[in-house]
């Protein structure tokens, strides 16, 4: 594809985007909402409150999202054998509702982990099918458009979420109980808008995709390059630890327990302003260069955040990390609808969110253990050292295989 065509083409591309998409996106905003209310206080609360270890916390981490992909992984494939995706997105995002009821009750670590363990099984639920539906009803052409405005729109939630923390902080004399009760409200909105926002096309609908009947069988048969991405998504996941990481850097940086919240407002910021332009971008020129492009910013981040010791420099980290999740996140979930089959992209969802959710588990327990055992600045060092390698990994697999070249 030349240049000009491809501008061409990225000119008009968010006209066509459709509107279940744009639902789901409101729906991930909500949630994201209350989620980043609860989340940008919990290291905070767990470590001030609850007396918890930062390895505790790293283990917190990557055990929810751990329990998120696993439960994503089965909600694929039971989205591809029933051919439905809205049920499970409901049941998802309903007990991720449900799970905000739990924090502010939670007086010990154990009602913590088992709130979390709630809230990942609803998110990794959700995930697989909402992706699946995204990608059911979105052309080829509009895929890293729509993924991108998905993201966009979710990261809008994580700006307004930890400005609310924040506002709800001050009002309330920094009572987190008070603010994870308010937290329920954007939550149980969201539950309710997918309900009456959301008509699943039929199969033989015209927005829908013709495919033969899913087997089981057909899981063990994902494409080469459907494999490929996943790997490539794995390495990209290695690289980067929990943002709880980046909550507890605050405290070091100087900020008071109300402002910490900041954070997570300048980071989905960057984000959310980043995603859907380079969705956009990459339906046009192609997605590698991107992705090369997210792994050098990353690296740029942990050595600013490992030499970061006020609040200026620090926050410079954390818009360097805004970035480089802006140009890598949608383009993830754009290559495996782009290399999955038509009647596995379920699967494919599934299977990538359980290979990155391992990566999760080891990254966070292993980068609180580096916490505890020798303080911040080697963590992010050990972060940007597993960056490079993973960059070089990824430079080397995706020369030789060619697989993300845009035909």
């Amino acid at each position: 594809m030349s240049s000009s065509a491809g501008f061409h083409r990225l000119a008009g591309t968010s006209a066509g985007i459709p509107r279940t998409v744009w639902v789901l996106g409101c729906v991930s905003l909500l949630m994201d909402i209350s989620s980043e209310m609860v989340q940008t206080l919990l290291p905070y609360y767990l470590i001030a409150g609850l007396g918890a270890s930062a390895t505790f916390v790293g283990f917190v981490e990557g055990l929810s999202v751990a329990i998120a992909t696993l439960t994503k992984l089965f909600s694929g494939l039971v989205s591809d054998l029933t051919g439905r995706r809205k049920p499970l997105a409901v049941l998802g995002y309903g007990l991720g509702a449900l799970s905000k009821f739990i924090f502010p009750l939670a007086g010990a670590v154990g009602w913590i982990v088992a709130a979390k363990a709630l809230d990942r099984v609803g998110k990794g639920i959700r995930g697989t099918p909402r992706d699946a539906l995204i990608a059911d009803v979105t052309p080829p052409e509009l895929r890293g458009a729509s993924f991108g405005l998905r993201k966009s729109l979710d990261t809008v939630g994580g700006f307004v979420g930890p400005l609310m923390a924040m506002a709800l902080m001050i009002a309330f004399n920094n009572d987190v109980q008070a603010v994870y009760w308010i937290a329920v409200v954007p939550a149980s909105l969201a539950v309710a808008l997918l309900i009456v926002g959301i008509r699943e096309p039929a199969p033989s609908s015209a927005s829908a995709p013709q495919t033969k009947p899913f087997r089981l069988a057909d899981a063990a048969r994902l494409s080469g390059a459907a494999w490929f991405v996943i790997g490539a998504a794995s390495l990209l996941t290695a690289a980067r630890f929990s943002e709880a990481f980046l909550l507890l850097k605050a405290d070091e940086a100087g900020f008071t327990p109300a402002m910490v919240p900041l954070t997570m407002v300048v980071m989905h910021a960057i984000y959310g302003l980043t995603a859907y332009p380079v969705g956009r971008l990459s339906d046009a020129l192609g997605r590698t260069a991107l992705l090369f492009i997210s792994l050098v910013v990353l690296v740029a981040a942990y050595l600013v955040l490992a030499l970061a010791s006020f609040t200026s420099t620090f926050l410079l980290g954390i818009v360097l990390w805004g970035l480089h999740m802006g140009l890598s996140q949608g383009l993830l979930a754009a290559l495996i609808a782009d290399t999955a089959p038509a009647n596995l992209k379920g699967t494919a969802f599934g299977m990538f969110n359980l290979a990155t959710g391992i990566v999760v588990l080891i990254g966070n327990v292993a980068a609180g253990f580096l916490w505890d055992s020798y303080g911040s600045r080697m963590t992010f060092l050990v972060g940007a050292a597993i960056s490079l390698l993973a960059l070089s990994m990824f430079a080397f697999a995706s020369v030789r295989h060619r697989l993300f070249a845009r035909k």
